[in-house]
């Protein structure tokens, strides 16, 4: 099949209080890793770095705010943040009062080729 589709409220919550929905796993990418991350209110997601995996990540924010840990400095963040971390950064998420949604994105760095001016 040349496609895959799910609905991220039909996979099963994982992780620390549920808080993550393996997405990557349901849709089968090999390219890299995807996952959604819903943080109850005022709850502290795991502080870590990609050193291991040598993983590049981006996270973007898709409701609600709260504030990243990244490397000692706490920055705020809100819907529609986009932020880029490099595999030795050190950071984790804590969401505020309404809590946090946000889709996180990686690869190894050099695994992708840019093509064009896009």
């Amino acid at each position: 099949m040349g496609y895959s589709k799910v609905n991220v409220h039909e996979i099963e919550p994982a992780g620390p209080g549920g808080a993550v929905r393996f997405v990557r796993r349901e849709l089968g990418v090999e390219a890299f890793g995807i996952n959604w991350f819903e943080l109850p209110p005022d709850f502290g997601g795991r502080i870590h770095d990609e050193r291991e995996s040598g993983q590049e990540e981006v996270n973007v924010i898709v409701r609600g705010s709260g504030t990243y840990a990244i490397d000692g400095e706490e920055v705020p963040v809100r819907e529609g943040d986009v932020l880029r971390f490099d595999p030795e950064t050190t950071r984790g998420p804590t969401s505020g009062a309404d809590g946090l949604t946000f889709v996180a994105v990686g690869a190894r760095r050099g695994s992708y080729e840019p093509r064009g001016h896009f």
